[in-house]
């Protein structure tokens, strides 16, 4: 911990799905002053995600699924594209075990080998989530089941077989909005994987 952090006290607000917690604390300016500081803070867990891609047909697999948080602040269906994604478990080994797990639960594909791009924070100055990205390559070998989702959790995902070309024109047009799957199609474009 910073030195520039003291009494910290911490109150559950709502412990439902996530966990939101009112923080007090006092901080330390740069000037040498304390402060007081009441913060909440959402403790969501963490969380990987895995951009597929097939060198062979140059494709790339997205999902789509609805999002009542992007339905709430003005998507129109609440539909987002993104790449498969889910939270890690407390049992969970590794994030390239759970994100295989999720690979097979979203989309169907059992893949084999991930290579972890980066772990980084989704919205540090509320969240406590960090994911970690990994990218993949597929076969249509691959493919074991139909993936969509598990149907006790109510997922209800369409998975997509699109050409990485249009998946980046869908983002530089702002059909692909959310911030990992950006992040991983950038990745793939600057480190020329398609």
């Amino acid at each position: 911990m910073t030195k520039r952090i003291k009494n910290i006290n911490r109150t559950i607000l709502s412990d439902k799905y996530f966990t939101l917690s009112q923080v007090k604390f006092n901080y330390q300016l740069k000037d040498g002053n304390w402060v007081n500081n009441t913060w909440e803070v959402l403790e969501r867990g963490n969380a990987a995600a895995a951009l597929l891609y097939n060198l062979e047909k140059q494709t790339v697999i997205l999902v789509r699924q609805f999002r009542l948080p992007a339905y709430m602040n003005g998507v129109e269906d609440g539909f987002l594209l993104e790449v498969p994604a889910g939270m890690l478990e407390d049992d969970d080994t590794s994030a390239a075990e759970a994100m295989k797990r999720e690979l097979l639960e979203e989309t169907g594909y059992k893949i084999p080998e991930l290579k972890k791009v980066y772990s980084a924070f989704a919205t540090p100055g509320g969240s406590t989530e960090r994911f970690t990205c990994f990218v993949g390559e597929y076969t249509d070998e691959m493919k074991i089941n139909k993936g969509g989702g598990l149907e006790t959790e109510n997922e209800d995902i369409e998975i997509l077989e699109i050409p990485f070309t249009k998946a980046i024109e869908m983002m530089a047009n702002g059909n692909i909005i959310d911030a990992k799957t950006i992040m991983l199609l950038q990745h793939a474009q600057l480190n020329n994987l398609l």
